[in-house]
């Protein structure tokens, strides 16, 4: 199966880094012009370096509703047209797993805004350009801690990430009459970021061993697993799928 996005328009959110990295590098070498989001100007520097001229860096906190119409917007202009937006920016906010009386009110709602609100967000500024053109693929990346427990323990990441798998099917009935699909990929644990390096680290030999264990596969995700997943929901071989999640997870 040969995917091409040969003159695309492509948003990829979390970019700076592991996943969001190898989406915007998968685009690029398919054709796509991409347009990489993030907080992180050093790891959006990088990705630039990594992904050529076909890459695009935005400043961009996604949890920031004004911010994110103003630079959709702006791709908008620049572009005449939105094709893709792949909703990656998320994660654990910095936090570990604490019991339930210990987490505050901004505890909570931080992991919220760029899990969840980000999500909202930017297919909210995304879709009225897709709309307009009567296509669009919106490709959200949740987690298997949206469809069972978090490894991490933490609470507000299992119900974000939960919240876009619901998020992903609502949209995708709303948005099927302008030919727009809206699709859901749910890792499993991937070696990707500092963060999920410290927590493969601070298992230990026996906790490595029972994760792996529980893998049909037998072994972690790599970035370009979910990269490959990306690929095929944004084609055109999967323009009759719409409000699925799939889990890339090596077998649960």
């Amino acid at each position: 199966m040969n995917i091409e996005f040969e003159g695309k328009t492509v948003i990829v959110t979390g970019a700076a880094h592991g996943i969001g990295r190898a989406i915007a590098a998968s685009f690029v070498t398919r054709g796509a012009q991409v347009f990489a989001c993030d907080v992180n100007t050093v790891g959006l520097a990088e990705t630039q370096r990594i992904c050529g001229d076909s890459c695009e860096t935005v400043l961009l906190d996604v949890g920031d509703q004004v911010a994110v119409q103003t630079a959709v917007s702006k791709i908008e202009v620049a572009r005449n047209k939105i094709d893709i937006l792949v909703n990656n920016a998320g994660g654990v906010c910095g936090q570990v797993g604490r019991p339930i009386e210990e987490i505050s009110a901004l505890d909570w709602q931080r992991i919220f805004d760029v899990n969840l609100s980000g999500t909202f967000f930017m297919s909210q500024a995304a879709a009225v350009s897709m709309k307009r053109q009567k296509s669009g693929r919106i490709v959200n990346i949740s987690s298997g801690a949206g469809r069972s427990i978090s490894l991490t323990g933490i609470q507000a990441y299992a119900s974000a990430k939960a919240g876009q798998i619901g998020l992903t099917r609502q949209l995708s009935h709303e948005l099927g009459d302008w030919g727009i699909t809206v699709n859901c990929i749910a890792p499993g644990f991937i070696l990707s970021n500092p963060t999920t390096e410290q927590q493969w680290e601070a298992m230990g030999d026996a906790g490595k061993e029972k994760l792996l264990a529980n893998i049909a596969l037998h072994r972690l995700g790599k970035p370009d697993d979910i990269a490959n997943a990306v690929m095929f929901f944004a084609s055109e071989q999967a323009s009759w799928i719409t409000g699925e999640t799939l889990g890339v997870d090596g077998g649960k």
